[in-house]
C-alpha cells in the first residue's frame, strides 16, 4: 500500500485509501496554478508512486487529458458532499466512461486481502478504475461524505472533515473561510450602503 507520505502533504487527510482519491483531486492546485498530470514525465512519477501506475507504466497525452477530465468530475462529486448542487449528466461523463470501460484484474495480497493487479506496465485506465472502487467502497463504510471540496471558489482543494457536526466547509478555516466570510460581509455592507442611498428622501 502505497504510505501517505508518498502520495501528498494533506492538512486534513482523508484514511487510507481514500486518501488516494483526495491526493488525485489534489493534482490541480488553483491557488498557484499547478497541474500536476498536465506534464507527462511528472505526471507519470506520481502516479506510479500513487499506485495508479504500473512501475514501468506511463501515460500518454490523450490518456492525461482523460484524468485530468475524470479528476474535474470527481471534484464535482466531492461539491455535492458539501451540500452542493447534483453533478449535471454531461458532468458524470468521465467518471462513467471509465466504469464501463474498466476490466478489473483482481490480485490476493499475503494478509487475503482482494486488490485491483495493475501489474508491472498498469495501465492508466486501471488505476482510475482503481479509485472508482476505492469511491464505491468509502460510500460503504461511510468515510465518503466526509471527503469534500473547500467552500472557496478560488480554492477547491480537497480535505476531509473530520468535525463532529460534520458541517466543515473550508479546507482551512483561517485563510480560506475568513476570507470568504469577510467577502460576503464587505458584499452585504455594500447592498446595505446602496440600499440606503436608494430610499426616497
Amino acid at each position: 500500500m502505497t504510505s501517505p507520505a508518498q502520495i501528498a502533504h494533506e492538512d486534513k487527510p482523508a484514511p487510507q485509501p481514500l486518501l488516494v482519491v483526495q491526493s488525485f483531486v489534489n493534482t490541480r492546485d488553483l491557488e498557484y496554478g499547478t497541474d500536476l498530470l498536465a506534464d507527462a514525465a511528472m505526471a507519470s512519477e506520481w502516479l506510479r508512486t500513487a499506485g495508479l501506475l504500473g512501475p514501468e507504466g506511463t501515460a500518454d497525452a490523450a490518456e492525461l487529458r482523460a484524468a485530468r477530465e475524470f479528476r474535474e468530475a470527481i471534484r464535482g462529486l466531492l461539491a455535492r458532499n458539501g451540500r452542493g448542487p447534483a453533478p449535471a449528466e454531461g458532468d458524470l461523463g468521465p467518471v462513467q466512461a471509465v466504469a464501463r470501460a474498466s476490466r478489473p484484474r483482481l490480485a490476493i495480497d499475503p494478509s487475503g486481502q482482494v486488490q485491483l493487479d495493475p501489474g508491472p506496465g498498469g495501465r492508466l485506465a486501471d488505476g482510475l478504475a482503481r479509485l472508482l472502487l476505492i469511491i464505491r467502497d468509502a460510500q460503504r463504510d461511510g468515510t465518503w461524505p466526509r471527503l469534500k471540496i473547500c467552500g472557496n471558489p478560488d480554492c477547491l482543494y480537497a480535505f476531509y472533515d473530520r468535525s463532529h457536526s460534520r458541517r466543515g466547509a473550508w479546507c482551512d478555516m483561517a485563510s480560506c473561510g475568513n476570507m470568504i466570510k469577510n467577502r460576503n460581509l464587505r458584499a452585504r455592507r455594500g447592498n446595505q450602503t446602496r440600499e440606503g442611498r436608494a430610499e426616497p428622501a
